[in-house]
C-alpha cells in the first residue's frame, strides 16, 4: 500500500483539531493525524528496518522481549483500570533487539520496538533495560509520533489544514521527516517536552511492572558518562540537561515508588 494511501487524510479527519490529554503525565497535545493510518505506515518502516538489519536472537534478546512484555502488561493493566482500553487496541507490540554499535532504542506508533545492542553496556541488566524501554513505549502511547507529525503539518502549511487543502504527498512527506525510512529511522527526533513526558511517564510504566524506578539515576548517569566522547548517544541527543533530568526524576520518584510498591516492589 503507498504512502499517499495511507496518509490520506483530509478534511474530514482535521475539521477539529485534536487535544489529546496523557491518562498518566496530565499533559495535552494537539494530534491531528489519523492513528490508525500512522501505525499502518509505522509497520511498514519497521519491517523494511528488520529486513536491513541484524536482528539478534538468544538470552539478550529474551531479556528484551521479556522486559517489553512486563511494561506492556503495566501499560495495559493502567489503562484498563481508567476506562481507556481502546486506546491500545490497535496496538501490535513487537520488541527485537538488533545488532548495532549506536547507543540508542525507539518505539514506533502501534507498539513496534527496537533496542539496539549498543545500549545494552550501558542498561546492564533488566532494570536498566526496563528505564530504556519505559521511556520509548512511552514515546507511542502519549503519541508523540502524531504530535510530531502534526507541528511540523502546521509549521509549514498553518491554516490550510483545517481547510482539507493538504494533500496526501504532502503528509507522506512530513511523516517521512518524523519516521525516516528503513534503518533511517534511528535518526528520528523527538522535542524536549516530548522527551521530559517520556523519561517522567517510563518511570511510572517501569515502577508498575515491577522494575524499581530508584534505579533510573544511576543508569542516566551512566548513559551520559557514555556522552563525554567524540560523538553524543543518539538517545541523548533532545534530552534535557543531565541536571535538570535528574531533578525531575527525583521529584517523580514518590509517585513512582507508590506504582512499584503496588506491584509487589519494595521500598
Amino acid at each position: 500500500m503507498k504512502i499517499t494511501h495511507l496518509l490520506g487524510i483530509g478534511a474530514t479527519v482535521l475539521s477539529v483539531a485534536a487535544c489529546t490529554t496523557n491518562p498518566i503525565t496530565g499533559r495535552s497535545s494537539l494530534q491531528l493525524a489519523n492513528n490508525s493510518q500512522i501505525e499502518a505506515m509505522a509497520l511498514q518502516q519497521y519491517k523494511q528496518t528488520l529486513n536491513e538489519s541484524k536482528v539478534i536472537t538468544g538470552s539478550q534478546a529474551q531479556s528484551v522481549k521479556n522486559v517489553g512484555n512486563r511494561i506492556r502488561g503495566a501499560a495495559e493493566k493502567y489503562y484498563a483500570s481508567i476506562g481507556r482500553s481502546a486506546d491500545l487496541a490497535n496496538y501490535k507490540w513487537e520488541f527485537n533487539l538488533l545488532q548495532d554499535k549506536q547507543v540508542n532504542a525507539w518505539c514506533m506508533p502501534g507498539g513496534k520496538v527496537a533496542v539496539y545492542s549498543g545500549i545494552l553496556p550501558i542498561t546492564k541488566d533488566d532494570t536498566g533495560l526496563a528505564v530504556v524501554m519505559g521511556h520509548e513505549v512511552s514515546h507511542a502511547l502519549a503519541g508523540h509520533g502524531n504530535e510530531r507529525i502534526s507541528q511540523s503539518m502546521v509549521a509549514q502549511y498553518g491554516g490550510a489544514i483545517l481547510g482539507g487543502s493538504i494533500s496526501n504527498s504532502q503528509w507522506a512527506s512530513v511523516f517521512q521527516q518524523v519516521y525516516p525510512i528503513g534503518s533511517q529511522v534511528a535518526l528520528l527526533k523527538y522535542g524536549r517536552n516530548q522527551e521530559s513526558e517520556a523519561d517522567e511517564m517510563g518511570l511510572y510504566l517501569m515502577s508498575m511492572a515491577g522494575y524499581d524506578p530508584r534505579q533510573a539515576i544511576p543508569f542516566w548517569n551512566r548513559m551520559e558518562s557514555a556522552s563525554t566522547g567524540a560523538r553524543q548517544p543518539e538517545f541523548l541527543s533532545t534530552h534535557p540537561n543531565p541536571e535538570t533530568r535528574i531533578s525531575d526524576i527525583q521529584k517523580d520518584l514518590p509517585k513512582a515508588l507508590e506504582y512499584y510498591k503496588a506491584a509487589g516492589g519494595k521500598g
